[in-house]
C-alpha cells in the first residue's frame, strides 16, 4: 500500500512563506485563502525565549472529522491517505469546516483577486466549480497522479510532488510515501523525533512535525 504524508522540520522553517506563496501561485486560490500558511509562534520566559514557525494545513488525516460529518459523502479518503472533495457533489454547508481541528477548510462565495483584476496566473488557473463549495489543500494530488502515470517518484522528483515542498528554501518541508521504509519521509521519522498536531484527538495526521534527533 502507500499512504503519502508531509514531514515539516520545526529546526529548519525560517517562516519565509515561500510555500505559502508557491500553494498561492500553484492553486490560484483566492486572497484570504491559504491552504499553506505558516504559523508564527514564541514561547518560553525571558530570557529563554524561542521562536518557531509551523507550517500548517490539510492534515490529510488516517479518520477525518470532515469526512463523518459530510452529508453529500463530498469529501473523501483515497487508499493513499488523500483527503479529497468532489466539487460537484459539495453543497456549501460548512458542515466540515466546523469540524476540522486544524482550520484548514475555506469556502469562498464569488470570486476576488489580488489586485482586483485576475493575473495572467489566476486567469488561467482559476476555476468556477471552486466557488460556494468547500475547498483545501489537496496535496496537489494533481501533480502526484500525474507524476505516477509517468513513472515519477513524489517526494524525489519535483514535478510529481507538491508545491510547497518544491518552494522551500531551507529543505523543511519533505513528502513521501509512509509505507515505503526507504522513503525520504520514513527516513526522516526514524532518525528524529516527531509529533503530530491534536493527535490526541485520533485523526491520525498524515503531516509529521520534526523538532529533535532521535533518542541512540
Amino acid at each position: 500500500m502507500t499512504r503519502w504524508a508531509m514531514t515539516a522540520d520545526l529546526r529548519r522553517c525560517v517562516g519565509c512563506q515561500t510555500c505559502t506563496a508557491a500553494c498561492k501561485h500553484t492553486n490560484a486560490t483566492p486572497p484570504d485563502v491559504q491552504w499553506r500558511r505558516v504559523i508564527d509562534m514564541e514561547f518560553g520566559e525571558y530570557p529563554d525565549v524561542k521562536r518557531v514557525f509551523v507550517p500548517v494545513g490539510c492534515q490529510h488525516c488516517e479518520d477525518p472529522p470532515c469526512m463523518a460529518v459530510c452529508p453529500s459523502t463530498a469529501t473523501k479518503k483515497r487508499s493513499d491517505g488523500i483527503v479529497t472533495i468532489d466539487y460537484d457533489l459539495c453543497i456549501g454547508c460548512s458542515y466540515c469546516a466546523v469540524a476540522c481541528p486544524y482550520q484548514a477548510r475555506y469556502k469562498t462565495q464569488k470570486s476576488s483577486f489580488a489586485y482586483g483584476a485576475p493575473t495572467e496566473n489566476e486567469a488561467k488557473r482559476h476555476d468556477e466549480s471552486r466557488l460556494a463549495v468547500a475547498t483545501k489543500c489537496t496535496f496537489c494530488v494533481d501533480r502526484i497522479d500525474a507524476g505516477l502515470a509517468q513513472g515519477l517518484t513524489p517526494g524525489v522528483d519535483p514535478a510529481a510532488t507538491p508545491a510547497c515542498v518544491n518552494a522551500c528554501i531551507a529543505d523543511a518541508l519533505a513528502f513521501g510515501d509512509l509505507d515505503n521504509p526507504q522513503s525520504n519521509v520514513s527516513q526522516l521519522l526514524a532518525k528524529n523525533q516527531s509529533f503530530r498536531m491534536h493527535e490526541e484527538l485520533g485523526t491520525g495526521p498524515g503531516f509529521h512535525y520534526l523538532w529533535d534527533k532521535a533518542d541512540t
